[in-house]
């Protein structure tokens, strides 16, 4: 049975992305670069809009406010472009430009239901917010992972990732500093019906 991962990249304030922001904000460096390098190999799971913005890096476009990708950004396009990516969409057509892309119209949650139970190997999301939080309201998340750059974005921060979510129990199973700067949370996550020390209506 496949394994599950959410993995999110972001601000201490939980934003995804910042408007005139490189990526990993700037801030990566070689501890945490080498750890990126280490993982395991994976099938990533994303929705339309994530698909249609890691794409187009791919095919060279430029993120706002850069006039050239960074070596580092270059690399970690380059290894998803290596690897299998399934992507769920109704708006996108076939063929998918972007090497070993699959799409996929079904409902995304009994999809990856079906891919949990049919699969051996590692399945991760990457951006996908609303799809993420699908997975996780549906109780298939197995691993909730959070790498925090140590930026506030509150003026430019865009993509606030946890608006919407359920109320979550989260067991820590892993945690990590990476160049004295960047926190890493790794969490087995369960969904709560009302909080614990609540009464149920």
């Amino acid at each position: 049975m496949s394994e599950l991962l959410v993995d999110f990249i972001t601000s201490l304030d939980g934003h995804a992305s910042g408007e005139g922001w490189p990526g990993f904000w700037g801030l990566e460096g070689p501890e945490y670069l080498a750890w990126l390098g280490e993982q395991p190999e994976a099938t990533y799971l994303m929705g339309a809009n994530t698909y249609r913005l890691m794409s187009g890096f791919a095919a060279g476009q430029v993120p706002n406010g850069q006039d050239e990708f960074r070596p580092e950004e270059e690399a970690s396009v380059d290894e998803l472009t290596q690897a299998s990516k399934v992507v769920f969409s109704s708006s996108l057509e076939e063929p998918l430009t972007w090497a070993n892309s699959t799409l996929v119209r079904d409902d995304a949650v009994e999809a990856v239901r079906a891919m949990k139970s049919s699969g051996a190997g590692l399945l991760s999301t990457i951006g996908s917010l609303s799809l993420c939080r699908s997975l996780l309201r549906a109780g298939l998340v197995d691993r909730f992972r959070v790498v925090m750059f140590p930026v506030i974005t509150g003026n430019t921060g865009e993509e606030r990732i946890y608006d919407g979510y359920p109320d979550v129990a989260l067991e820590m199973i892993e945690h990590r500093t990476f160049d004295g700067r960047i926190q890493l949370v790794e969490y087995k996550p369960r969904v709560l019906e009302h909080p614990p020390l609540g009464v149920p209506a």
